[in-house]
Formats: C-alpha cells, sequence, structure tokens
C-alpha cells in the first residue's frame, strides 16, 4: 500500500469516511423527491397533438423519476452503512449543516434592502458586513470588498444593462442624479 505525504493511503480514495449524517440528508432528498412526484399531476400537464417525448410533462417526470431512485438507492445505502458502521456526531454534522443556512438568511436580507436602499448602496453595506462577518477587519480588505462591489454593480447595471429597480431612496434625490442612479447605479 503506498502512503502519499501527510498520510494519506490512495486506497481511502475508495472507501470514504462515512458520516452517520448522511442517513439525515438520504431522508430529506428522498422525501423531497417523493413530495416532487406526488405533484407531478397538478405542475404539469398533457398537450394534445404533441409526441410523448414533446410533451411539456415528460421531462419533469424523467427528472423527478429519476431523483426519485437515485434517493431510494442513495437512502438504502446509506442505512447499510450506518448499521455496519458506529459513530456519533451525528447532530453536530447537521448542526454545521444549518449554520451554512446564515449566509440564506444574509442573502434575503439583501434582497429585501436593494428595493429600499438601491442596488448599490445595498451592495456596498453587504460587501463590507459580509467580510466584517467573515473575520476580516482590516480596512484594505473591507475597501477591496465594497471596491468588488461597486465593479459588480457597474459591471450588471451599465455594461450589462441588467434593468434592477431603484430604490426607494433614489426619489428623494435631485431628479437629475436620481435618473442617474436608477440607469447606472
Amino acid at each position: 500500500m503506498s502512503v502519499e505525504p501527510g498520510g494519506h493511503s490512495i486506497q481511502d480514495l475508495n472507501k470514504p469516511r462515512h458520516h452517520r449524517a448522511e442517513i439525515v440528508f438520504a431522508f430529506a432528498s428522498f422525501g423531497f423527491a417523493l413530495f416532487l412526484a406526488a405533484n407531478i399531476p397538478a405542475q404539469t400537464e398533457w398537450a394534445k397533438g404533441f409526441d410523448f417525448v414533446r410533451q411539456p410533462a415528460f421531462w419533469p417526470i424523467v427528472a423527478i423519476t429519476a431523483m426519485t431512485g437515485f434517493g431510494a438507492l442513495e437512502l438504502w445505502l446509506c442505512w447499510r452503512r450506518n448499521r455496519q458502521v458506529s459513530g456519533d456526531g451525528t447532530l453536530v454534522e447537521v448542526g454545521r449543516w444549518f449554520r451554512a443556512a446564515e449566509y440564506v438568511v444574509w442573502f434575503m436580507a439583501y434582497v429585501w434592502l436593494v428595493p429600499l436602499a438601491g442596488y448599490l448602496p445595498a451592495t456596498l453595506v453587504f460587501t463590507a458586513a459580509l467580510t466584517l462577518r467573515l473575520g476580516y477587519r482590516s480596512w484594505t480588505t473591507i475597501g477591496a470588498a465594497m471596491l468588488t462591489g461597486v465593479v459588480t454593480v457597474l459591471v450588471f447595471k451599465s455594461f450589462l444593462g441588467v434593468r434592477i429597480p431603484g430604490g426607494a431612496v433614489y426619489e428623494y434625490l435631485p431628479p437629475a442624479l436620481r435618473n442617474f442612479m436608477i440607469l447606472y447605479l
């Protein structure tokens, strides 16, 4: 058995480390697949005069059927591994998964703030806030994050012409500045 630098063997690639929390993910993904499968009739339709594979419902059914099949297979394999391998830490790992949901909350707050404050001000606030949240404290890093936000706004609004609603605070600006902010920032 050859051992790579760092103490890992090549055979470890064939047997990845098992985590008991995989069963939680397997149950959740299989349950979601069953939910989608149960809602196929209400969410899709069959149109008259089209071939079977050209039906609007065909590809969603194929995708959901595959998702259900692979979800069942993953659930079965996880069930077998959990019976063979003991270990704890399931709740700790699931807790890590939910901690990642914090960034979903950050994103939703950003989406809520853009129509109120405007794309540029909201982006500047959130790039700075997320930089601080990630633990960076130097003014150089915060400035670089905010510069990245300005470049992002300029690329999307000015160069790509993506239409993002102007902020409600823009109503209080003088007309010429208001139009400029709505169109370009």
